[in-house]
């Protein structure tokens, strides 16, 4: 059981998974029973799934107003891409924090801290007067914060309450919130503003919605939160120790420095090759999420089918087709990915990279065309961003599937640390600020008007349709390693 006080424990058990999960639980010595998950475990996992909902709706709040956050503090599109900048920062910089301190702290504090704070600063946020646009850009940096205090906790909370085979398919229904809650963000956003007319009512909706959850979670969640890894730990010790000792040529795995393990996951090529994929995956889908509402607006401003909005609020119906879109290729892409994967392993060991580098491909296609008959066809931009959007979201489960199999278990974690900083450094937390400070320059270089208003944020776009090309060739070069990986992973 979790200890509840300030002392530190001892280190977390590695945990195994994938292929060598499998050999490690055929062993004589290793064998762990335990009952199926009671009711209260699945309300616990509930709760945890609806904060998961309202942590992602956050997120993606400012993208769906993002037209008139620009006007109300008179951004550039430069400044307006370094707000998502600013939140993806500090939530990739408090992260590995948080997960050190849930490895020995009491989780459910942790948790309803994090609520509470992110839940606060929202909500302030939304009295920040247009004289102070720098008070906002900080609010969204401890927003990221208070996010990366519950994204890196909960997760293991639902990992220890199930067994293997359940505990798979919770963490998918966990992970599968965020596309929901990141569509739902623009909805909210975009229909709160519309119906009063004002965009700060959209950063009073979540702060609610995490008061319930913060109740919830005191209600429901016990204050120690049983860690089945403790279990592991002694059995897998005893049966690493009795093994060798009846096996010479079985060793004892012996214990390594967290530089040790960065250079040996360095030669892992199936890693790397994956996590350079996932990371420029990151960065089309930040850059999209922060600017694609904006940037159908400029196309139908230029097409004539809107008039510009200068003073009031904008029509933000662009926000909430792009919300809904980005829920059904979410949902519908991640299970598509799974399934496809599934089935694809049986008749080739290449499968998930081969079908993460088709996909990134396909979607690198299918954004370019969206781009450029943007200016002519409206209905065609979206049909192409919905393809776009759908092979993106293919490839999120099936990328984790190809780490937990390539590392050995007792490096996944500094392997999953490492993906998270990477694809978030070089991803998502800079791509929003260089389309902005491309269009930026464009803009800048030619007359101010609605069409090179427009036509600067569509040539910036072009980058992520390059960035996808590259993503898919690096899947495709972790095709050439991954099996090679695997068996070394295994053994």
């Amino acid at each position: 059981h979790e200890n509840t006080s300030l002392q530190p424990q001892l280190p977390p058990v590695e945990q195994n998974y994938g292929a060598t999960a499998a050999h490690v639980r055929q062993g004589p010595f290793v064998s762990v029973s335990r009952k199926g998950p009671a009711k209260r475990d699945y309300m616990i996992a509930a709760v945890l799934c609806y904060a998961n909902l309202i942590n992602f709706m956050d997120w993606f709040i400012v993208p769906g107003i993002l037209l008139d956050i620009q006007k109300y503090f008179k951004l550039s599109d430069g400044d307006t891409g370094l707000l998502q900048t600013v939140f993806i920062l500090c939530y990739m910089l408090a992260a590995p924090i948080f997960g050190y301190l849930g490895d020995r702290y009491n989780r459910k504090i942790i948790l309803g801290a994090g609520i509470f704070f992110w839940s606060g600063v929202t909500l302030g946020s939304s009295f920040i007067s247009e004289s102070y646009y720098w008070i906002f850009f900080i609010s969204r940096g401890l927003v990221g914060i208070g996010t990366a205090s519950y994204s890196t906790v909960a997760p293991t909370i639902i990992a220890d309450l199930f067994e293997e085979g359940k505990r798979t398919t919770m963490l998918s229904i966990f992970y599968i919130f965020i596309p929901v809650g990141s569509g739902l963000g623009y909805v909210l956003a975009a229909g709160m503003a519309d119906v009063t007319g004002d965009w700060h009512w959209a950063f009073r909706v979540t702060p609610c919605m995490g008061g319930l959850a913060l109740v919830l979670l005191i209600v429901l969640v016990p204050h120690r939160t049983q860690r089945r890894t403790a279990a592991h730990r002694a059995l897998s010790i005893s049966g690493t120790i009795r093994v060798a000792a009846e096996k010479p040529g079985v060793q004892r795995t012996a214990k390594t420095t967290w530089c040790q393990d960065v250079v040996s996951l360095a030669k892992n090529w199936s890693f790397v090759w994956s996590s350079l994929g996932l990371t420029a995956m990151a960065f089309v889908t930040g850059a999209l999420g922060m600017w694609m509402p904006q940037f159908l607006y400029r196309a139908q401003v230029v097409q004539g089918t809107v008039s510009p909005c200068l003073q009031k609020s904008s029509n933000s119906y662009n926000s909430l087709i792009f919300g809904g879109i980005t829920i059904g290729t979410g949902i519908l892409g991640v299970i598509t990915g799974a399934e496809a994967a599934r089935r694809l392993r049986k008749i080739n060991n290449k499968a998930d990279p081969l079908i993460c580098a088709t996909s990134m491909f396909i979607s690198a296609l299918c954004l370019y065309i969206s781009l450029m008959v943007a200016e002519t066809n409206i209905l065609s931009t979206f049909i192409f961003i919905a393809f776009g959007e759908l092979f993106l979201s293919v490839n999120w489960a099936v990328v984790t599937d190809i780490l937990l199999y390539v590392v050995t278990p007792r490096r996944q974690s500094t392997a999953i640390a490492l993906q998270i900083l990477v694809s978030h450094l070089l991803g998502d937390a800079g791509s929003p600020y260089l389309i902005g400070i491309i269009s930026n320059a464009i803009q800048a270089k030619n007359a101010c008007s609605f069409q090179w208003s427009f036509w600067s944020l569509q040539y910036s776009f072009i980058v992520c349709a390059f960035v996808g090309v590259f993503g898919g060739g690096f899947f495709l070069l972790t095709s050439f390693y991954i099996e090679e990986d695997r068996k070394e992973a295994e053994r």
